[in-house]
Formats: C-alpha cells, sequence, structure tokens
C-alpha cells in the first residue's frame, strides 16, 4: 500500500460528496482510511470537517482526529462539535491523544470538555495535562495492563483479558505490587508458555528500561531507538508505574525534533507553521537576514580595506566569492553533522575532541582538493602560478576553518546553554564569508604584489 497523498481528484470527490446529502458523503468517506481523511482536511473549509466529523461513526472520528496535524488546530475542531458527539469522541481517544489535543484550549474550554466526559477519564486527563508537553510525562498514555507480581497465571490471564477489552492494542504487561511500584515486565509468550501453577513472581523480568515523567522526550526516543523496544514504562520518582509511551509516539517525537532542528539551521523560527501564512513567514524569518545582513556588511568591510589589492589584481574578485562560497557549504556539512550528533547524544569531553579534529582534517584534505583544482584553473587559463598558490592556500585554509567552526561552534554554544541549531549557523557565515575574502585578498596583497 503506497502512502496517501492529496490528489485533485480526490478533492473534487469530496467537494461534489459535501454538496450532496448525508447518505452521498457517508458512502465517500468509506473508500478513505482515517489518516487520509485527516490529510484532505488540510484543504477543506471548518464547517466540511465539522459536517464530516459528525457524520462518521466515533470511531473513526476519533481517529480522523489524532490524526490531523497539531498546525491544523484539531482542538478548534472538537470545541466546536455538538457536546454530545465531542463527549463521545474525547472518550473514545487515547487517553495521550486527548491530552495533546486539549491541551491547546485555554482552561475554560479544557473545563467545558472534561465535565461532560466519564469522571475516570476526565480524572487521567487531568494528570496527563500537568506534565509539561515535550517529557515522558507528556507522552505517555496512562492506560496500562497491570498484574500483581502475587497472583498465579490464572488469575493473571483473567486479569489481563478484563483489563484489555478496553485497549486496541496489547504490548506489554507490567507487573506491580500492592503499592503500584513497578517490579518488572511480563512476556505474554512466557505466560501462556508457563505450566498451569506458575506464578508471577517467577516469570517476571525484574532487569527493564524505564523512564521518569520528568525526562525530555528526546531521551525517551533514544532509549527506545538504543534497545529496540515497542514501549517503555513511565514510572514517578518512586518508582510508581504511571504509563507507557509507545514506539508510534516516538516517531511523531523524532520527526517533529528533526524538523525544528532542520528549520533552526536554515534560520526558520520553529514557531512557523509550515503551512502558515506570509505575514507568519515573514515574522519568522525577516530578524535572521537583518542579522545576515549585518554580518555581510562586516564582510564587505575586509574587502573595503584591500581596495588598493581589487583595483590592481581584479581576478581575485571572481576567484574571493567562489572559496567563501565553498567555506560556507563545507561550514554546512560540517555544521549539520555535529549537530545531528548532539541531539543523539551529549558528547563527553573526548567524543567533542575528535568530532572537532576528524572536521580539522575532513576540512584540510578538501580543502587540498579544491585547491588543487583551483590551482590548475588559474595555473592554464589566467597564466599565473602564483596567483594559483595563493587561492590553493586560501581555499585550503578557509575549508579548515570551515570545519573547525562547523563542528566547535555548536558544541561551544551546547556547553554555554545556547541552542546550537539556532545560533550556529548565523556566526558560522561570519567566520567562513570573512575568512573566504580575508584571506586570499591577505595573500594575494603579500604573494603578489609585493612580490
Amino acid at each position: 500500500m503506497q502512502s496517501f497523498e492529496i490528489d485533485k481528484t480526490d478533492l473534487l470527490r469530496i467537494k461534489a460528496a459535501l454538496e450532496s446529502d448525508d447518505v452521498e458523503l457517508e458512502k465517500v468517506l468509506q473508500g478513505y482510511h482515517a489518516s487520509e481523511i485527516a490529510i484532505l482536511f488540510e484543504k477543506l473549509p471548518q464547517e466540511a470537517k465539522e459536517r464530516i466529523i459528525n457524520i462518521l461513526p466515533t470511531d473513526i472520528a476519533s481517529e480522523v482526529i489524532s490524526e490531523m496535524d497539531e498546525e491544523h488546530h484539531p482542538e478548534e475542531l472538537l470545541v466546536n462539535l455538538d457536546p454530545e458527539k465531542r463527549t463521545e469522541i474525547v472518550e473514545e481517544l487515547d487517553y495521550d491523544d486527548a491530552t495533546d489535543i486539549i491541551s491547546q484550549l485555554d482552561e475554560e474550554q479544557q473545563h467545558e470538555i472534561l465535565k461532560d466526559i466519564d469522571q475516570e477519564d476526565a480524572s487521567s486527563i487531568r494528570a496527563l495535562l500537568s506534565y509539561e508537553e515535550d517529557t515522558a510525562g507528556g507522552l505517555m498514555n496512562s492506560d496500562v495492563i497491570r498484574v500483581n507480581i502475587n497472583l498465579d497465571k490464572k488469575d493473571a490471564l483473567d486479569e489481563i483479558i478484563h483489563q484489555s477489552e478496553e485497549m486496541e492494542e496489547l504490548y506489554t504487561i507490567y507487573v506491580v505490587d500492592d503499592a503500584a511500584t513497578l517490579k518488572g515486565i511480563l512476556s505474554i509468550k512466557k505466560l501462556i508458555k508457563a505450566k498451569a501453577d506458575a506464578r508471577i513472581s517467577d516469570l517476571v523480568q525484574t532487569s527493564f528500561v524505564y523512564v521518569k515523567a520528568d525526562v525530555d522526550q528526546e531521551e525517551v526516543a533514544r532509549l527506545i531507538s538504543q534497545y529496540n523496544l515497542t514501549n517503555i514504562p513511565v514510572v514517578d520518582e518512586h518508582m510508581k508505574l504511571l504509563g507507557r509511551i509507545t514506539v508510534d509516539d516516538i516517531i511523531d517525537v523524532m520527526e517533529e525534533e528533526n524538523t525544528e532542528d532542520i528549520l533552526k539551521i536554515s534560520g526558520v523560527s520553529e514557531d512557523e507553521e509550515l503551512s502558515g501564512n506570509w505575514k507568519d513567514a515573514v515574522k519568522s524569518r525577516l530578524p535572521w537576514l537583518v542579522i545576515n545582513l549585518g554580518t555581510a556588511f562586516l564582510a564587505a568591510s575586509i574587502i573595503r580595506n584591500f581596495d588598493s589589492t581589487v583595483a590592481k589584481l581584479s581576478i581575485i574578485s571572481a576567484y574571493m566569492t567562489i572559496i567563501a562560497g565553498m567555506g560556507g557549504n563545507a561550514a554546512t556539512q560540517a555544521l549539520a553533522v555535529t549537530v545531528r550528533r548532539i541531539s543523539l547524544n551529549d558528547l563527553s569531553d573526548k567524543q567533542a575532541y575528535n568530532t572537532v579534529l576528524k572536521e580539522f582534517l575532513v576540512g584540510m584534505i578538501n580543502g587540498a582538493a579544491n585547491g588543487l583544482i583551483v590551482f590548475t584553473v588559474a595555473f592554464f587559463y589566467d597564466a599565473n602560478p602564483m596567483l594559483g598558490l595563493v587561492l590553493f592556500l586560501a581555499m585550503t585554509g578557509n575549508l579548515i576553518i570551515a570545519g573547525l567552526t562547523g563542528a566547535s561552534i555548536p558544541l561551544i554554544l551546547k556547553r554555554v546553554g545556547i541552542d546550537p541549531a539556532v545560533a550556529s549557523s548565523i556566526i558560522i557565515t561570519t567566520f567562513t564569508d570573512c575568512i573566504g575574502f580575508l584571506l586570499p585578498l591577505w595573500l594575494a596583497t603579500k604573494l603578489l604584489l609585493h612580490h
């Protein structure tokens, strides 16, 4: 099955059905998966979304709303529904999905929704709302299957069957004591294969991976990836079981974190929605462009200080833009790799040193290779071997600087508590532009004009 993309035919079909009666609309909607309807919602007006949600069965409607991207505001759709339909949908949602959506509303709207739903559901959602959004507590679903460590096989199976009736997916079984303290995990396969008189205390796996509720979501993603887990339990400071985080939630986190890093490195605020209007885009990007303009003036001032060199050796102007551009590209490569390494692991001093050393060596080798190409062009095309030497040294030097800054600047910013993805790009661009202009102009002045 291929991934679904919005097609003109699909939009025309849905819009035609919207102009017809509810029976025809429901018939057309049956040809789409809930996640596909959520994608189609991106192109439909609010009143069309509300009508579709009201027509869909509650289980499908809840899945559609949970599949909607945050930037398309599923909370606005939910809050505008008829209270009875809204209550049915919220009670159908997993606790973590319901919490994610409701958390985007103001307190009054949250209260309005929670007072109408089952009190046990409301209590679970309120508990999840108390956690920061980007922590394990904010990600977890408190709906888990747990069995007491003192049970035997038969009683444990009965308990699992009873608890699983309200759950869509059966992941790991968690084993707790009488105080709800997490003691380990239980394999369904091991339980089924065990002898009839087996006890949970003999079957429980006491060595397991878990996270505290206040752990950052990136650390959760790292653990699930490192240990190849489908889910991970969340506990409080006393090891009391609070909930679980499943791999599907982590996929969303990784996509979100990667998108955030890409936008930051590009000088775009993470607050800018990918589908936002031009005003939001200008507001997000203009400050960074103004800062870039300031650094460009700094680079231009270097050229001004070598006016006489440029006047006597005009050919240098063409080459120094190449050297500065190559430095910028090399620095961006080093920056991207380093920021990614930082986001995946907290680098030790030795690892940080090795990262910088590696980028120094890469910069030196790539600089020399590209420098030889530029030297060859200057030697044969301009018939000027000394110019070729100047360009070789300038290219090599700038790519070394590019590698060093691309690796060291984000590491330094991380150490002083500044997000390296946000500030690194501006600083590194300044370095590579300035050095890219300074090296060829200074070397040309010393080696060609004073020769």
